[in-house]
């Protein structure tokens, strides 16, 4: 087993920066890639960014390529989410995600992760 726990959201406005963090414990936390979702409502849940176990490979979505950033520290067993030049449109719940598949062909699906936290909010005024 392993529990994910987000924290790091809020509100900001729009141009400012957010970093949120997943603090993972249970399981060996390098044995998992990490992947960041976020679900606005009325919308599908849909991967912002992943990160491999090693921390070697990366992945971003198309609208935030360029703005968020994905890291990951194994001393500390935690992934990083950093927002900067947020946008209204990055208004969102934020959820962290574990896999055992360390394929980026199948980080955008929802199935192949096994273990999710609870979320954290964050909303962007404009």
């Amino acid at each position: 087993q392993v529990q994910l726990v987000e924290s790091g959201g809020g509100l900001v406005q729009a141009g400012g920066s957010l970093r949120l963090s997943c603090a993972a414990s249970g399981r060996s936390f390098s044995t998992y890639a990490m992947g960041w979702f976020r679900q606005a409502p009325v919308k599908e849940r849909e991967l912002v960014a992943a990160i491999s176990r090693s921390g070697d490979r990366t992945y971003y979505a198309d609208s935030v390529k360029g703005r968020f950033t994905i890291s990951r520290d194994k001393a500390k067993n935690t992934v990083y989410l950093q927002l900067d030049s947020v946008k209204p449109e990055d208004t969102a719940v934020y959820y962290c995600a574990a896999t055992p598949r360390n394929s980026p062909a199948i980080w955008g699906s929802r199935i192949q992760y096994d273990y999710w936290g609870l979320g954290t909010q964050v909303t962007v005024s404009s």
